[in-house]
């Protein structure tokens, strides 16, 4: 039996955070978003990625707050000088300054982060070119918790991400369940893409998430 922690209504609908045994859990007009009790691709998202660049004084572009958990990792990383967070969402911005998100309130007060309440692809056009881009703002392109968002998947949003991207500077993106129409999107867009297969235990069932990585080329 779940306990309900948290409700909203915004202009695209319903926001709940539950409380199931021991986890949180964040569900957008009835649809399962993520919990608390699986972590580890929201967390890879961040590490995976921040392992394929250099240099310090890193800009960071965070696409979906979600439960905090990638912009946690972003923020463990001492070569991140700058973590911009787009949440289209505002009353979830409001439960983690609250408290009701884990380390929710630190995460976002700490010095490096810049926070953004609305559209990641308004979000992305300000500032410096970042030297990585994190999208997490669906399921996958197969699992949208809005229609909108289907843009995001395609060839035209994922080139304006390529072109703020700074040289070998990279664009990963989270997916609940293989896509390869998107792969071959990123691939047509920046010539490559790598498709990293994250195994995980859903309560006694087996399966995987993907992370997709495309890398703005030096030259």
């Amino acid at each position: 039996m779940a306990e309900r922690i948290a409700r909203a209504l915004s202009e695209r609908g319903e926001l709940v955070l539950l409380r199931r045994d021991d986890a949180l859990e964040l569900r957008v007009n009835g649809v399962f978003v993520m919990d608390t009790a699986h972590t580890a691709t929201e967390r890879a998202l961040a590490t995976a990625t921040l392992r394929q660049v250099s240099g310090d004084g890193l800009r960071v572009l965070v696409g979906g707050l979600g439960l905090g958990f990638t912009l946690h990792e972003v923020l463990a990383d001492p070569r991140v000088g700058e973590a911009v967070v787009a949440e289209i969402e505002p009353a979830l911005v409001d439960w983690h300054r609250q408290g009701l998100l884990p380390d929710g309130a630190a995460a976002l007060g700490d010095a490096r982060v810049r926070l953004r309440v609305g559209d990641v692809a308004d979000v992305l056009q300000v500032g410096a070119p970042f030297d990585v881009v994190l999208l997490d703002v669906d399921n996958g392109p197969g699992y949208l918790v809005y229609e909108d968002n289907a843009e995001i998947y395609r060839s035209g949003f994922l080139t304006r991400c390529r072109d703020r991207l700074a040289a070998g500077g990279v664009l990963a993106v989270w997916s609940a369940s293989p896509a390869p129409q998107l792969r071959e999107a990123l691939r047509a867009v920046f010539g490559d893409c790598t498709e990293l297969d994250i195994p995980v235990v859903l309560g006694s069932t087996e399966t995987s998430y993907l992370l997709y990585l495309a890398e703005r080329p030096h030259s």
